[in-house]
């Protein structure tokens, strides 16, 4: 299989009261496109912190980060952008969706950023596929939680990513609509052969994965391959 992240003497930390706050300390894991990995821990274990990391929506205070073929530590903000939206999807907690734009406009965004063609009948195809075709002229604030989060992962898998990272997906839903999502990603996952980092308290959710690598103090304190 090929190797799709790479992490290597990963350490992250930041001022503080004239201290230094160690948040990560030397990670190290590699992860095979296709394969669906989850990453657990305590809060403050540093979860989302290596999340942001691995995607590049942050630099690492020493170590390296390699998404597809990409060190990205080597990157200024401008072209880590360009990698997310070239090779990233995105599923938050709070979904992150922009409240003034449809959501058909919300899937349509990562479409237009990638200079896409017919990208109105590709986002409502995604939008056909979590099965809310239907409801795509409706704003944010005009639909539910587990809508809202069936939005975004439409939004998420508009641009082909190579490797989904996927924050709390399911933690601001209720047990039943979560269950729904869930069920949702993984299809959406195996058909498009992503890979599927997510950052979960579920360990229900997290034992569906193919594998779990449980933080704790900012540290692997387990690796199950």
């Amino acid at each position: 299989m090929t190797e799709i992240l790479s992490v290597r003497n990963l350490s992250k930390t930041y001022p503080a009261q004239g201290k230094t706050l160690s948040v990560l300390n030397d990670i190290n894991f590699e992860i095979q496109q296709g394969s669906t990995v989850s990453i657990v821990g305590p809060s403050g274990s540093g979860k989302t912190t290596l999340l942001g990391l691995c995607a590049g929506l942050d630099r690492a205070s020493s170590g390296s980060v390699v998404l597809n073929g990409i060190k990205l530590d080597e990157l200024n903000e401008d072209e880590r952008a360009r990698v997310r939206n070239q090779h990233v999807g995105f599923i938050f907690q709070n979904f992150q969706l922009l409240p003034t734009l449809t959501a058909l406009e919300n899937v349509m965004v990562p479409l237009e950023l990638r200079g896409e063609r017919n990208v109105k009948a590709s986002a409502l195809t995604l939008l056909e596929k979590v099965g809310l075709a239907a409801r795509g002229h409706h704003y944010p604030s005009q639909l539910s939680g587990g809508e809202q989060q069936r939005v975004s992962l439409a939004r998420a898998f508009s641009n082909s990513p190579k490797i989904l990272f996927a924050d709390e997906p399911t933690g601001n839903l209720d047990t039943e609509t979560g269950q729904k999502v869930e069920k949702l990603l993984f299809e959406l996952n195996r058909d498009a052969g992503t890979t599927l980092i997510l950052v979960t308290h579920d360990l229900e959710l997290a034992s569906k994965t193919n594998r779990i690598i449980r933080l704790k103090g900012g540290a692997i304190l387990n690796d199950s391959l």
